[in-house]
């Protein structure tokens, strides 16, 4: 996630969260996360909503936090403040996370195809 972005790039914390233990430990994490989004810029866009499956099976909850930049969703989970309550979540659900960087306004996807070109032709 370090490659250069304009200042208009936002990025994203990704969770999809399944089995989990809906108890205290829970419970204090959601009570506790949105203070550590404040002071990087975070906000939530998705956080569990209701999810119709288009492809595949589907059987958990989905949570998408915007960021203003890259360094920033990085900073916040790098965070002791983020470090301090994420075992809160580890430990009591099966999930996968990421940090993914967004693309800037007006992009389309036919500005990928050279990428993607010069990956086919290396392998």
């Amino acid at each position: 996630m370090n490659s250069p972005q304009t200042p208009r790039t936002k990025a994203y914390a990704i969770a999809y969260l399944r089995e989990i233990d809906f108890g205290p430990e829970i419970a204090e994490y959601l009570e506790r996360i949105d203070e550590t989004l404040a002071p990087y810029g975070g906000h939530f866009l998705v956080h569990g909503g209701a999810l119709t499956p288009a492809e595949g099976t589907w059987d958990g909850a989905v949570v998408v936090i915007e960021f203003p930049s890259t360094a920033a969703v990085e900073e916040w989970y790098d965070s002791p403040a983020y470090q301090a309550i994420l075992p809160l979540r580890t430990e009591h659900s099966q999930s996968i996370a990421a940090m993914v960087e967004g693309v800037p306004e007006g992009y389309r996807a036919i500005e990928k195809v050279p990428e993607v070109l010069a990956l086919a032709t290396a392998s």
